[in-house]
């Protein structure tokens, strides 16, 4: 009895094993760019070995009447496992978490008081820290942003992951227009935060550039890149906190 029968309705066996081996470049591209943004005690071959899985399910449950590409589609099964089994795992520190909501507090309580997007040196005095110091709690949390506000973002022609979606639910028009107003709040948050960060988040996630080479670009520290982003991430979850309430389908 044929293993795999009932799981792929578009490729042969032979054509699956194909595919497999032929993206796991891409495996192991994801892998290391969410691995970047991790503690060293996460190992990197297990990101891997999920991520096959993903690729696996992406190969098995293709469906070519969707418009989508193959590779488009495994990239979202892809990061979509790896994330889950992260999520699954207390990897963070305690410290870590309780700086993330703080920071994301900070910024909250600063953004009501001030009816803009805050400064670092506002934001640190929030927190009654030095402005080092609270770029050192940036560093920290970086691996902490991983979900699907990194997943998500708005405006991304051709890489829009809320639009590939394998099960006939995601394409109900209550889901759709949700989709679309939590894309508007994204956008709006993204305006109001100061255009650095604002840099730095296209081409992290439009241009898909490495942090490395965005600070060749602007002339920054990859360090420093790393906490822009970082701060941007914060930015957005702390207005989504506010504007999007927790329930309705955006994880962040």
């Amino acid at each position: 009895m044929n293993p795999y029968q009932g799981q792929s309705t578009v490729f042969s066996l032979e054509e699956r094993d194909a595919l497999i081996l032929q993206h796991m470049p891409q495996v192991r591209l994801i892998a290391r760019r969410i691995h970047d943004r991790l503690p060293e005690t996460v190992s990197l071959e297990d990101l891997v070995s999920t991520g096959v899985i993903g690729l696996i399910s992406a190969i098995d449950r293709y469906d070519p009447s969707q418009g989508v590409k193959l590779k488009t589609y495994a990239e979202y099964k892809i990061r979509g496992a790896i994330l889950d089994s992260l999520r699954g795992l207390d990897w963070a520190p305690r410290q870590q978490r309780r700086r993330s909501k703080l920071i994301e507090l900070a910024i909250s309580n600063l953004e009501q008081r001030l009816h803009r997007a805050p400064s670092e040196e506002e934001i640190a005095a929030e927190l009654d820290v030095s402005v080092d110091e609270y770029r050192e709690w940036l560093t920290e949390i970086r691996g902490l942003n991983l979900g699907s506000l990194e997943s998500h973002p708005p405006e991304e022609d051709g890489r829009e992951l809320l639009r590939f979606v394998a099960d006939s639910e995601d394409f109900w028009p209550s889901t759709l227009l949700e989709r679309a107003e939590l894309r508007r709040v994204l956008a709006q948050a993204i305006a109001r935060m100061p255009a650095i960060e604002r840099t730095v988040l296209s081409l992290y996630f439009q241009e898909e550039l490495t942090l490395r080479e965005i600070s060749s670009i602007i002339q920054l520290h990859e360090s420093r890149v790393s906490q822009l982003k970082t701060q941007a991430i914060a930015r957005l979850r702390a207005f989504l906190n506010k504007k999007w309430p927790s329930g309705r389908g955006a994880a962040v």
